[in-house]
């Protein structure tokens, strides 16, 4: 104990009176934040280190604040207040239909407001009605699938940072950086946040569709302007909302040789999700071909060559050259031969009629006139009148 005590007043007495610290100490604080600014630059994701040490700092100050306010609140003499109403009391069932009828920018926001209004706001079956209603005709099977891609590649490159290696490339870095401790605490629980918040659930497609952060797979009718190659057809393309426009971009896949075509201003009436879940270069197999009669309505793949993608075209099934039409006495629905007319071309046009065989029918056609492969009958009217709304002012030749 002795020896402990002498020593104790030997650097007591000899190392207290410090030296004044040097003229770049008062600069290291700045340094600091211009250090923060620019990892945060070369790394975005490093931004919520130093959120996270802000937000200790500021729990820490209101808590002392808090502490302040109560002891010199008891100091007074107390009275007796009432509790204001608060929407959180609400009954579960009551809250829920008032946030189903906010529209989307309305409930994000209601999801800043606190914890509890961020649960509910944020939750499925809220956002499934609003996806439903402005993107379900667009968005089918290949565009879920798409996106469930997209997510896996964000999750893959995240984990590469995170998690890849031994610890993952940034965590490596950044703990050289300070003590592993303090370190992994604050980031596993920013991280959690970070899975919460960049998951594949239904809010984060709709925000990524909205904001046009994601391309999605559909079909654009007439596509490129309403070309007049293009007149009463349908083609897929990549498409990305703009909304400030309500319109979108669309990038068609090259056809052959040709580069990659794009269009902008596409409106909503012109889009569609694909009707068979096929890639726009494999034949699609005819199952209804039995099934049609005359004026039955139809869509039918299409293709200049064989290094083109598929486009969907508009017909009716017409009458054998052998019928006259007569619906009483037609027998045109017996025959194995199938007539496919395009009234959208004139008379007497190579594109106004085509024949089929009905039991053996794969694709057909020629390097001159293109290549005619899958059906699909139109049941819906709904799907009919899509069609005809984009039937041309006058006659194609």
């Amino acid at each position: 104990m002795l020896i402990y005590f002498v020593t104790f007043i030997f650097f007591y007495k000899y190392t207290l009176p410090i030296k004044p610290l040097p003229s770049w100490a008062s600069k290291m604080r700045l340094l600091s934040f211009y250090f923060w600014e620019n990892l945060s630059i070369l790394f975005p994701s490093i931004k919520f280190l130093k959120n996270t040490q802000m937000t200790s700092n500021m729990t820490k100050k209101k808590k002392v604040n808090k502490s302040t306010t109560y002891s010199s609140e008891n100091s007074k003499t107390t009275t007796t207040t009432t509790k204001n109403p608060c929407l959180l009391d609400l009954p579960d069932l009551v809250l829920e239909t008032i946030l189903e009828k906010l529209e989307p920018p309305d409930l994000s926001t209601m999801a800043c407001v606190s914890t509890s209004l961020k649960d509910i706001s944020l939750s499925e079956f809220l956002w499934k009605r609003h996806m439903k209603e402005k993107w379900g005709r667009i968005i089918g099977s290949a565009a879920q699938r798409e996106w469930e891609s997209h997510i896996a590649t964000q999750k893959e490159s995240r984990n590469y940072f995170f998690d890849g290696g031994e610890g993952g490339f940034l965590v490596k870095y950044l703990s050289k950086l300070m003590p592993v401790v303090v370190f992994k605490s604050s980031f596993n629980g920013k991280r959690n946040q970070m899975e919460l918040s960049s998951d594949s659930s239904i809010v984060s497609f709709y925000r990524a569709l909205e904001t046009g952060k994601f391309w999605f797979p559909a079909q654009v009718f007439n596509r490129e302007n309403g070309h007049v190659g293009f007149i009463m057809s349908c083609y897929d393309a990549e498409l990305c909302y703009d909304s400030h426009t309500d319109t979108f971009e669309a990038r068609y896949p090259p056809h052959g040789t040709r580069a990659i075509a794009s269009e902008s201003g596409v409106t909503w009436e012109r889009l569609r999700a694909a009707p068979v879940d096929n890639s726009p270069h494999d034949l699609l197999i005819s199952i209804s071909l039995n099934d049609l009669r005359p004026k039955d309505h139809i869509e039918i793949q299409w293709r200049r060559n064989k290094q083109f993608p598929y486009g969907w075209w508009y017909g009716v099934i017409g009458h054998l050259e052998s019928c006259d039409g007569n619906t009483t006495y037609c027998q045109c629905h017996t025959s194995n031969m199938l007539v496919l007319e395009f009234k959208q071309y004139a008379p007497g046009s190579r594109w106004r009629h085509m024949t089929i065989n009905r039991r053996d029918h794969r694709e057909e056609g020629n390097e001159t006139e293109g290549f005619y492969g899958g059906i699909k009958k139109l049941y819906d009217k709904d799907d009919i009148s899509m069609w005809q709304q984009f039937w041309p002012a006058g006659i194609l030749e």
